[in-house]
């Protein structure tokens, strides 16, 4: 089979040298810097979205050791029978883990200082089948949540706002109050801190209070539990494990999984990550037009080549197949060697933010500052070929006016001065 004459044309074009002279060598520069434009915005787009990816990977994981994946309960009404819901929910396939908790509101105060808190009561005996607070203690542990004793685990922002410490006494404020002949009381209980726990997520450190189920289901006047928390062999198939749940459990209860309850934030960083990979992609292509003064000033400067191909024989459709040929290298050169450079970049972002934090003496991300001290990367496959295609799209799409115009060249006026 024979390789069309187009393809070596073209491709002879994209190879043009300072030797051929100072017009060629012109357009040899301008190619470059396409190449160099497509490169930098690939490799850009794709380390940042590495990171923006690995970001919200760790904080999902970060709650994730805090949260379960699925929640079952009654709504407003306490459940009764949660070990039979447990029981039924552990004959899904990926249910691996379940445990009672009992959920509540409540204000804290220590001295002159209040804070509302999330109560939640855990049986610390099957509390780590859901959540992992054992690797997650800074001080003391869970099986310090005696039942009867009223002692309380509280997450490290929140000992520090309150200047709190193992062993510490705090007063806990429940909303029902106690009818009595002066007016309603609101009920009162002295806690003992027994454990400090660092979730790094700074929403639970700071508002999180974990206490015995019994206790939490005293102090609330729960008669059962608030409902059942489970965990699912793969995080990202809680949505429809939940929905498995739904038509398999009996009686009147609702399934929530943990994305559906931090909706919300994981629609932000969508709509963040959306409107990075549109910012970014200008930057591709601001090369594409770099891609398109190349092509125009490389069809202006071979004129006289067109036209003598047309003599020959050439149809129009050839002559535009030849640019077609010299821009798609270009920017398949350009995009190939950005994602090479955007894939070792991302891979490698932790190792080459700390020579440069070593090179100028400075943190990027302060520990003292924030919960994530270090730049997460995940790289994930699909973005690499979306951002890939992108860039092939816009260089394909960017040689389809030079290369019409060539071919709308007439011969008679090209080498009426020849």
């Amino acid at each position: 089979m024979q390789t069309p004459y187009e393809l070596f044309i073209g491709l002879r074009y994209t190879r043009a040298s300072r030797r051929a002279g100072r017009r060629n060598g012109f357009i040899s520069f301008i190619s470059g810097l396409s190449v160099a434009g497509i490169a930098l915005g690939v490799a850009a787009l794709i380390v940042v979205l590495s990171v923006m990816n690995g970001f919200q990977k760790e904080v999902r994981d970060r709650m994730l050791s805090v949260l379960s994946h699925v929640e079952v309960f009654a709504g407003r009404e306490p459940l009764h029978d949660w070990q039979k819901v447990l029981a039924d929910a552990r004959k899904h396939p990926r249910v691996i883990g379940g445990a009672p908790y009992v959920a509540g509101q409540a204000m804290l105060t220590v001295d002159e200082s209040v804070r509302g808190v999330l109560v939640r009561g855990i049986d610390p005996a099957l509390e780590p089948q859901v959540a992992d607070f054992a690797a997650k203690m800074d001080r003391g542990s869970l099986t310090e949540l005696r039942p009867g004793e009223f002692g309380v685990a509280i997450g490290r922002e929140l000992a520090g706002q309150l200047f709190l410490d193992v062993g510490s006494k705090l007063t806990l404020i429940a909303p029902q109050g106690t009818a009595t002949p002066a007016g309603l009381v609101p009920r009162l209980r002295q806690l003992t801190v027994v454990a400090v726990f660092a979730a790094g997520h700074f929403e639970y450190d700071s508002s999180l209070l974990l206490m015995n189920i019994d206790d939490a289901a005293k102090l609330f006047r729960v008669d059962g539990v608030t409902g059942v928390r489970l965990k699912t062999d793969d995080m990202m198939q809680a949505p429809r494990v939940a929905g498995d749940l739904t038509k398999m459990l009996t009686g009147d209860l609702y399934v929530r999984d943990w994305s559906a309850e931090n909706r919300n934030w994981f629609a932000a960083v969508q709509i963040e990550k959306r409107m990075m990979f549109i910012i970014l992609t200008l930057i591709i292509a601001v090369a594409a037009f770099n891609l398109v003064s190349m092509l125009v000033m490389t069809v202006t400067d071979k004129q006289s080549d067109i036209a003598i191909l047309r003599t020959l024989g050439a149809s129009p459709a050839s002559i535009m197949k030849i640019f077609v040929v010299q821009g798609a290298s270009v920017g398949l050169l350009g995009t190939f060697a950005g994602v090479l450079l955007g894939v070792l970049l991302a891979l490698n972002v932790g190792p080459a933010v700390s020579f440069v934090e070593t090179l100028f003496g400075f943190e990027v991300l302060p520990k003292g500052i924030y919960f994530i001290s270090h730049l997460p990367s995940d790289l994930r496959a699909d973005d690499v070929l979306r951002i890939g295609l992108t860039a092939c799209v816009l260089a394909l799409a960017s040689t389809l006016y030079p290369s019409w115009r060539a071919s709308r060249v007439r011969p008679a006026e090209a080498l009426r001065y020849e």
